[in-house]
């Protein structure tokens, strides 16, 4: 084992693509609830994006827990009151886009 730090430099790299490997992951979660928000409210996934983080600051919980539990509901029906109305709200000011194609609403 060498004496230099190197035991300590591979730690360190370890740590990182654990890190990396936790990131990877949380994007994929965010994605996904980002498709259900658009596909749910009918907005682009700017729009989502945007409706994912005003839920996030509005509940002071972490996005990445938001979009967990966005999935969750996704799946079993069930989301807690309080993300529920603040998602709810969000989708409100974020407002349906018009979808392509279609004639506008009178």
């Amino acid at each position: 084992m060498p004496t230099d730090g190197g035991s300590e430099r591979i730690l360190q790299m370890q740590e990182e693509i654990q890190q990396l490997k936790e990131a990877v992951v949380s994007h994929a979660v965010v994605d996904q609830a980002i498709g259900m928000v658009v596909a749910l409210g009918r907005i682009s996934p700017d729009q989502g994006w945007a409706v994912l983080k005003q839920v996030s600051q509005h509940t002071n919980t972490k996005l990445r827990n938001v979009a967990e539990t966005i999935l969750v509901w996704g799946r079993t029906g069930l989301m807690p009151e309080e993300i529920r109305v603040a998602l709810e709200d969000a989708l409100d000011r974020a407002g349906p886009v018009q979808l392509p194609g279609t004639p506008p609403e009178r």
